[in-house]
């Protein structure tokens, strides 16, 4: 698959310059330069870059193994891709990670961002050993971020639980991360948006975590469903947003409740690069929704 996408691409660039005999590139199914592979290679350079979180297909995962899912995946359009997968043997999915880079990479994709958690304990020190293993295994896949999914930090938290987390742990983490090329961070869900002494909690996050190593991947229909706005953040913050989740109640676009456009508008002129698709719910098939989520968006003008 990869070898026909190399020649496609291939081919489109020299048939521009006129060097490519239409008999050879009928060679890929019989058609005519003109309708054939020359548009099929038009259509892969200009491929949208969409990206997944794995975790839309946990259950697909466990049922079928993470290489028939990377499959289907690619398939789908996906070129880029979260995991949800790192367990404590260094693995991801079970897979070494420079393995699991090179499946990623032989079906068109590349894997650029991991959810890992790893709380806080009355040792800090032994779990900063952690999260430098796990940095080691994210940077051999390629990684470009890691983000911690959830926190233990409520409404019931002090502001004092806040800091330590948010402004010694994380900064801890985001040090060490840095190290290594990499981005550390943090995903919200809706109980951020509740408060600690009359402060939103995901204000006072932003606050007393160093910009310079803690970066926020918004949850923007998390934030919509917590009461805010995502683009209002992504206005206040322009520097503290560099990836997104893109989610819906369901399969993005389906519930019609979520105005997707001036959010990416805006983390666009931001200068978000990486962004990617979650589907915690569905109304098919996961695989359908998440393939429904994807045709939505790839048909979307705003849509890179």
């Amino acid at each position: 698959m990869q070898n026909r996408r190399n020649f496609l691409k291939q081919a489109s660039l020299l048939l521009a310059g006129g060097l490519v005999a239409p008999q050879i590139l009928t060679s890929c199914g019989g058609k005519s330069a003109s309708n054939g592979a020359a548009s099929e290679a038009a259509a892969e350079v200009a491929k949208k870059h969409i990206g997944l979180q794995l975790y839309s297909l946990r259950d697909d995962i466990n049922d079928l193994g993470i290489q028939k899912v990377l499959e289907i995946v690619s398939k789908m359009g996906y070129v880029n891709l979260e995991t949800a997968g790192y367990s404590d043997d260094g693995k991801i999915y079970g897979v070494d990670p420079t393995e699991f880079k090179k499946m990623c990479s032989d079906l068109g994709m590349r894997v650029t961002s991991a959810h890992l958690t790893h709380f806080l304990s009355d040792d800090m020190n032994k779990d900063l050993v952690w999260w430098n293993n796990a940095i080691e295994a994210h940077k051999k896949a390629g990684m470009k971020y890691m983000v911690m999914p959830v926190s233990p930090i409520n409404e019931k938290a002090s502001l004092d639980d806040l800091k330590r987390y948010f402004g010694d742990y994380f900064y801890q983490i985001g040090l060490a991360a840095a190290g290594a090329g990499i981005k550390f961070g943090y995903h919200n869900h809706d109980y951020e948006f509740k408060q600690i002494d009359g402060k939103i909690i995901y204000d006072q996050m932003l606050e007393y975590s160093s910009p310079d190593h803690v970066m926020f991947e918004m949850d923007v229909y998390w934030v919509m469903r917590g009461g805010q706005n995502p683009v209002e953040y992504l206005k206040k913050y322009p520097n503290r947003f560099p990836i997104l989740h893109i989610k819906d109640e369901k399969a993005i676009g389906a519930s019609g409740t979520m105005d997707f456009k001036p959010i990416f508008d805006q983390a666009y002129a931001n200068g978000m690069k990486d962004w990617y698709v979650e589907v915690e719910r569905y109304d098919g098939t996961p695989q359908e929704d998440v393939q429904k989520s994807y045709d939505f968006l790839n048909k979307a003008d705003y849509v890179k």
